[in-house]
């Protein structure tokens, strides 16, 4: 058990993660900062930037109750906010290729004015 917890949350892919919050078992949150937000995100993904949450920025309370799916462009933003969450308390993951590779793989973005591009 202990080299489980040094490596860290486990990783979804993509299809994974969309699988788990589409159906309800997880929230997505997006923690890339708002212009990159703005510009293309998942459709049901939350906001909170990487900034808010390591000043200690509460989750939205939609996100308080279940576990949760940390995204950002990369994955590198994600990854360190699903540590910063699983240091809370927070049942938390992140996805591996980031918004990056969820559009590759052909799932859905939106933004501002219905279009939406990775930023």
């Amino acid at each position: 058990m202990f080299s489980l917890l040094r490596r860290g949350p486990r990783r979804l892919t993509p299809k994974q993660a969309h699988q788990r919050t589409s159906d309800g078992q997880a929230v997505l949150l997006d923690v890339r900062e708002t212009p990159e937000w703005t510009a293309g995100h998942a459709p049901d993904a939350l906001h909170l930037p990487l900034s808010r949450l390591m000043a200690g920025a509460s989750l939205p309370a939609r996100a308080q109750s279940k576990p949760v799916v940390a995204i950002c462009r990369s994955g590198h933003r994600s990854q360190q906010a699903a540590k910063l969450l699983a240091g809370r308390g927070i049942e938390a993951t992140d996805v591996t290729g980031g918004m990056t590779a969820w559009a590759r793989e052909g799932l859905p973005v939106t933004g501002q004015g219905g279009g939406g591009v990775i930023a």
